[in-house]
Parts: structure tokens; C-alpha cells; sequence
């Protein structure tokens, strides 16, 4: 099976249930966020296509979702991978990667990737959880760690792999109205993907954030939401 090529900014957009309230301000902050995880919750990940990958087992992954705590409110720090990469270039993306044998979980995993992509201090964060795994379309099993990241703080990027590091506001991220849904279609198959772009300041253009990134902080949505 051949995935086509194509440029996800181009493709055609679908409504996505903008009508759905943003999740409420006092849940948006390092309180609200505790008080979140540590409660028992009964919910539903967003639904989702089963991805295709060849049939191979899925590999173990995670990446951090860094929740930077700054005095105008809570921020997400994503990264833009380089163009040079054979994987993903160019795309948004948390830090994260694959499981190595030497880390003991999926936090392990995220807060070593963390470090090394962006040189972020695994004493400045503060593990809140985790969400559900989610399954991508090459083959990762990807657990995606929420931390609370507390200043003072640094980074710097690993030129090797990341172009750029960036902050989003967590209020404009969990707001349905700032949600896009994506439509590809190809002879024989379609696929409907989330995006949520970013406005990149004094350029007119923007961040454009999708795939796996998207999608998990759609259940991240769903997770404050439930």
C-alpha cells in the first residue's frame, strides 16, 4: 500500500465541531491541571482510524508535553523538525522519540528525549501524567507524558533535529474553534486528520500543527472537557 504525497496546508477543510465549548479557564492552570490528574476519570479518546504501518508490531515511544507555567498562563513549547530529517521533516512536533532499553518507563522516555532535543532539565518538570497511548500511522505506540514546566528554565535546540522552538498559549490549543479538520483523499482510500494553525508573529504565516501532535492534544481537549 502506497500513501500518496502531499501538502497537508493545501487540503480541503471540514467542520470540526466548533460549536463545542473551550475548556473553562480555571482548568487551564498548574491547580486545575493537578487537580485534573489526580481524579478518576471516565472518558473517550477521540475516535480515530486504525493507522496503517505494514503490519509490524508497534515500537514503544513517548514524547513530553511541556506545560510552560508563565505569569500570562500556561503555554505548550513544540518544536519544528529540521528539514534534513528523513522522518517527519519539517513537521510540529512535542520532544519526544523512541523507548530506549535503558529508560525505565514512558516518563524516562520523555524527559530523556526532552533533554537532548531541547536541552530541558528534567528538574524543571513536574509529571502531572500521562494520556493514552496513540497509535501511529509508522508504526509507534506513543505515550504522551503532561509536564508542568517551572521557571527558571532553559533551551536550546539540537540543530541536528529541531529547527525551532516555539510556545502556544494552552487556551488557544484547547478551544474547538481554533480546530480544522483535513481531508485526503486518494484512489482507493480517504484520511481526515486534525490541524490547528498557530499564528507565527510578524510573518503573516503560521505554525502549522497536525497529525499525531494534533491529535493527541485533541484528546487532551477531550480529557479536560470530560
Amino acid at each position: 500500500m502506497i500513501r500518496p504525497v502531499f501538502e497537508p496546508e493545501s487540503l480541503p477543510v471540514e467542520a470540526t465541531g466548533a460549536h463545542l465549548p473551550a475548556v473553562a479557564a480555571e482548568r487551564l492552570t498548574a491547580e486545575g491541571l493537578r487537580a485534573r490528574f489526580a481524579q478518576r476519570l471516565v472518558w473517550e479518546p477521540e475516535p480515530v482510524e486504525r493507522p496503517w504501518f505494514g503490519g509490524r508490531d508497534p515500537r514503544a515511544a513517548a514524547v513530553l508535553v511541556p506545560l510552560v507555567v508563565r505569569e500570562q498562563g500556561l503555554t505548550v513549547l513544540l518544536t519544528q523538525r529540521a528539514d534534513h530529517l528523513s522522518d517527519h521533516a519539517g513537521q510540529v512536533s512535542f520532544p519526544g522519540g523512541r523507548r530506549e532499553p535503558s529508560d525505565a518507563n514512558a516518563v524516562a522516555t520523555a524527559l530523556r528525549e526532552a533533554r537532548e532535543e531541547v536541552a530541558l532539565a528534567s528538574e524543571c518538570v513536574e509529571v502531572l501524567g500521562a494520556l493514552p497511548d496513540y497509535l501511529t500511522g509508522t508504526g509507534f505506540r506513543v505515550t504522551p507524558v503532561v509536564g508542568l514546566v517551572h521557571e527558571p528554565f532553559s533551551v536550546q535546540a539540537d540543530t541536528l533535529e529541531v529547527a525551532e522552538i516555539f510556545e502556544v498559549p494552552l487556551a488557544f490549543l484547547m478551544n474547538p474553534a481554533n480546530h480544522e479538520v483535513r481531508r485526503l483523499s486518494w484512489e482507493g482510500g480517504e484520511r481526515r486528520f486534525f490541524s490547528m494553525p498557530y499564528p507565527r508573529a510578524g510573518t503573516g504565516g503560521h505554525y502549522f500543527i497536525w497529525g499525531a501532535t494534533a491529535a493527541m492534544l485533541r484528546n487532551f481537549y477531550r480529557f479536560l472537557r470530560a
